[in-house]
């Protein structure tokens, strides 16, 4: 189910959503529930909620029905988290 979910993102939502300089990853599915992670200028919109409901969890789930619910993910990338440490670190 992950590679049929990430295949509709690549397909339909990622299009969409790289006009606003964005894009959309899986991080989890589980539970019939795919939590979703956005990217690049969406990652820190103000609207990131409104675009996951009317956007991504509309698309996915008219494609796949299977899919009970999609949530978005506001949890810190780990890649961000080392890149903020070294900086603190003054290692860059």
């Amino acid at each position: 189910m992950k590679e049929k979910i990430q295949s509709v993102l690549e397909e339909k939502v990622n299009p969409l959503l790289a006009s606003h300089f964005g894009g959309a990853n899986l991080i989890s599915f589980e539970n019939n529930i795919a939590k979703i992670r956005l990217t690049g200028a969406c990652s820190s919109c103000p609207s990131a909620q409104f675009t996951i409901e009317d956007v991504v969890k509309t698309i996915i789930m008219e494609e796949l029905p299977e899919v009970e619910d999609v949530v978005l993910d506001t949890s810190v990338s780990e890649d961000l988290l080392k890149m903020a440490h070294k900086i603190l670190n003054k290692e860059l």
